[in-house]
This record gives structure tokens, C-alpha cells and sequence, in this order.
């Protein structure tokens, strides 16, 4: 199967390369590396194999360029993971700059749909930014599920600012390739994916960070008290590789553990995994988000139950960072 990742090159999209080499597929990985790595510093458990890396292109571009330089593209899967990110300052500090993923999305559609494209699925990977925010609020929060996103509604709720906005857009779009072109597409809307080598911009490899440093006091943003839905890199790869051939076009799928874990709670087992007890303090000046977004995690545990848990992905992402310093310190 040859397979496209859209932004392969960041912390998503190369542990979905892996794992397509694994499987044996052809890859391209498009990435115009603003954020994401060049391929000699992806983590070791992600560099190809010798025989990987004869199926493996990587190209270094803007995906906008790709496309108007490919006009005829021929791919069995597209991975869609390309977008402007970088955590909750870049979403909050430079809205228009993340509106860029609209025009990232609208090039990507027509690419598909194009008279001469001969694509089979596209993967189109949303977010859970594109719930409605009234849902997510200290008094009005539920978990929430994937019916509550419909693009092809008279009303809808509005999402979490301009990400937010890109992606029930990118949905939309979704919707009329299928509808209007037969554009086979599915999607998922991950919740708070992380793990080792996600980019410190995020929350979690950042509280890690300041956890493996030693900290105390340990400052944590906000109120310390907003609930997140933590899914590790793993099982969002899992879940999506054995889902995405077999789901009925058009379907949307919520990647989450169904567990909302307070920011607070979560410095409190970074520490325990890092051996000690510093004080946590919160500091209100700093950007906190909604204060509760946690996924109905039902329908995808009715595909696929998650094996890592947020207690053995703390661990784990500890005690890596930890290993990093060791090797950094000899050296």
C-alpha cells in the first residue's frame, strides 16, 4: 500500500510513519519541518530499519507546494496530520497564524478530489478543540461524545478559538469530498495524546521536564484544577491502525481514555515516578484552556481498548528523560 503522511516529520506523524514501515507499506512523509524533526533525530525506536528505508521518501515542503507540484496524486491511504501547532500559547497568542490550517485543509480536499487523484482513504486527523466550549465549562462539562459534532447541522456549538474553528472546518470539508466527490474519509479526534518525545511546547513533556529537573515548588499553569483526557502516542497509532480500513466512510472517532486527570493530580504522579515530594503551586497568569475536556471513550473502546495507563505512561516518559540526561551528562 503507498500511503502519504501529511506532517510526518512531527510528534504524531512519525510514530504513524513507524508504524505504516512496520506494516510494510510504502511511505512519503511531507514536512516542511517548522516544528516537526528531520529524520537523523527521531528517536531511535522510530528510525527506520535499512530495509524500511528504501520505502520511505521524505520530503521536505510546505504541503500547499507538494500539491500544486503533484496535481495527479496516487496514494491507497493519506495520512492528514499536517497543521500549524505548538500548544496552548500558540493557540491562545497567535490565533490567525493557527488559521493558516484552514488554507492547509482546503489544499489538501482539492488535492483529493482533483479529476485525475486516485486516492483510496483519507485519514483526516481533527482534535478535540473542535467541541463545543459551552460543554467544557466548570458547571456544564460532559464527557463528550461524537455525536455532538455535526457538520452537516443547522446549529453547532463554538469550538475552542481559531484551532478549534480549523478543524470542525477541516470536518466539513471532510464532509463534502465524501458527499460530493465519493472521497472515502474517516476521522479522529484525539484527545490529550502525549509521550516521550512529544515537543515541550505541550503541557505534559513540560511538566515532565520540570518534574525531572527536580522542581520545588512545582508550578503548574492555571488552576492546577482544569481536567484533561490523557491517551498515550501508542494506543492513538493502535487505534487508528486497526480502524481506518474498516470503518464506514464519513464515521468520526473520539481518541481518548474516557478519564479526566486535573493538571494537579497529574503532577502529583510525575513526582511520585520521579521519587519525591515537592510542593505543587499553580500560577494563575498562565493560559489554562477549558476547564474540562474529557471524551465518551465508548465507541472507540468498542474498537480498541488503550493498554497504557496515564500511571505507566508517567513512568515511562520519567524515566526516558531521565535516561536522556544520564547520557547527556557522560558526554
Amino acid at each position: 500500500m503507498r500511503v502519504l503522511v501529511t506532517g510526518g516529520a512531527g510528534f504524531v506523524g512519525r510514530h504513524f510513519a513507524r508504524a505504516l514501515l512496520d506494516a510494510g507499506h510504502e511511505v512519503t512523509v511531507v514536512d516542511d519541518l517548522s516544528t516537526g524533526l528531520p529524520l537523523m533525530d527521531w528517536p531511535h525506536s522510530l528510525q527506520p530499519t535499512k530495509r524500511q528505508s528504501r520505502k520511505l521518501q521524505f520530503v521536505v515542503a510546505d504541503l500547499r507546494d507538494f500539491t500544486a507540484a503533484n496535481p495527479n496524486p496516487s496514494y491507497d491511504s493519506v495520512f492528514h496530520l499536517a497543521a500549524v501547532v505548538g500548544g496552548r500559547l500558540v493557540i491562545e497568542g497567535n490565533p490567525l497564524l493557527v488559521g493558516t490550517d484552514l488554507a492547509i485543509d482546503a489544499a489538501l480536499f482539492n488535492w483529493c478530489v482533483g479529476e485525475r487523484a486516485k486516492i483510496g482513504t483519507v485519514v483526516y486527523f481533527s482534535s478535540s478543540a473542535a467541541y463545543p466550549v459551552s460543554l467544557q465549562e466548570r458547571d456544564t462539562a460532559i464527557p463528550l461524545s461524537e455525536s455532538l459534532i455535526r457538520p452537516d447541522s443547522q446549529t453547532f456549538g463554538r469550538p475552542d478559538l481559531s484551532y478549534g474553528w480549523a478543524k470542525l472546518t477541516g470536518e466539513y470539508l471532510a464532509m463534502l469530498a465524501r458527499e460530493r466527490h465519493g472521497l472515502r474519509v474517516v476521522i479522529y479526534r484525539p484527545f490529550s495524546g502525549y509521550g516521550e518525545d512529544q515537543d515541550a511546547s505541550y503541557p505534559f513533556p513540560r511538566l515532565i521536564r520540570r518534574v525531572c529537573n527536580g522542581e520545588d515548588p512545582l508550578v503548574i499553569w492555571g488552576s492546577g484544577e482544569q481536567l484533561r483526557d490523557f491517551i498515550h502516542i501508542d494506543d492513538v497509532v493502535a487505534a487508528v491502525m486497526t480502524t481506518f480500513l474498516t470503518l464506514e466512510s464519513g464515521t468520526a472517532v473520539n481518541l481518548g481514555s474516557g478519564v479526566g486527570t486535573s493538571f494537579r493530580d497529574l503532577a502529583t504522579l510525575a513526582s511520585a515516578a520521579a521519587g519525591y515530594s515537592p510542593e505543587v503551586v499553580n500560577d494563575a497568569t498562565k493560559p489554562e484552556g477549558v476547564f474540562s475536556r474529557v471524551a465518551d471513550a465508548s465507541f472507540m473502546r468498542s474498537l480498541y481498548t488503550p493498554t497504557i495507563s496515564l500511571a505507566d505512561g508517567v513512568a515511562r516518559a520519567v524515566s526516558t528523560l531521565h535516561r536522556k540526561s544520564r547520557v547527556f551528562e557522560l558526554h
